[in-house]
């Protein structure tokens, strides 16, 4: 659990702490340069029970999950530890640059959410394809399946060239896109929207 108790100041390298009401942001920068410098423990220490409070409050907002909150708290705190040496205070405040790690950090574990999102979309609709299909049959057999092609051609064609090329033609999503003259962002998308009616029409029919 994150501690509650008030900003304490640590003056670096004696290890002695006061309890303040509010911290300098010289205090901070000083800390976030031993910690650079010197790898100085009680300074990360000061600087983690100082900023890990205000993070998890982001994290909460962002994710709507404490425990995503507090893995985003030790995502950037860990990187902080890792990546102070890059720090210059004459580029900023200790804060902006503590708060650029959180955000960076937050992005990633957003970008890591939505990509398993879409792997496990994937992971319920294709076991569902196998049981409808004869497994001695080749790829290009499979589409000629009745039951699949049902499926698939619900979808959009825009959507159902994409699920083709990724699924049963083996492309890449960046072969696709260029072969399609899109982005390879516009593939994703598709493809995560055609995965989604996919497994909503197929789970429908397998319950």
């Amino acid at each position: 659990m994150v501690s509650q108790q008030p900003s304490q100041r640590c003056e670096p390298n004696t290890g002695k702490y006061t309890a303040m009401p509010e911290t300098p942001s010289a205090e901070l920068m000083q800390a976030l340069l031993d910690v650079a410098t010197s790898r100085d423990k009680r300074a990360f220490a000061y600087l983690f029970e100082y900023f890990s409070p205000k993070i998890k409050r982001f994290g909460i907002k962002q994710f709507g999950s404490e425990a995503q909150a507090m893995e985003l708290v030790q995502e950037t705190l860990t990187s902080v530890w890792r990546k102070a040496h890059l720090y210059h205070s004459d580029k900023g405040a200790a804060t902006t640059w503590v708060y650029t790690v959180m955000r960076n950090a937050s992005f990633d574990m957003l970008r890591k959410m939505k990509s398993n999102k879409e792997e496990n979309i994937s992971e319920d609709i294709w076991p569902l394809i196998n049981e409808s299909q004869d497994t001695t049959l080749e790829f290009s057999d499979h589409l000629e399946d009745q039951q699949i092609k049902r499926y698939l051609d619900k979808l959009p064609a825009a959507q159902r060239e994409v699920v083709r090329g990724v699924y049963f033609q083996d492309m890449s999503q960046e072969q696709l896109a260029q072969q399609l003259n899109i982005p390879v962002g516009t593939v994703k998308s598709r493809l995560r929207l055609a995965l989604q009616k996919l497994r909503n029409e197929m789970g429908d029919q397998h319950d």
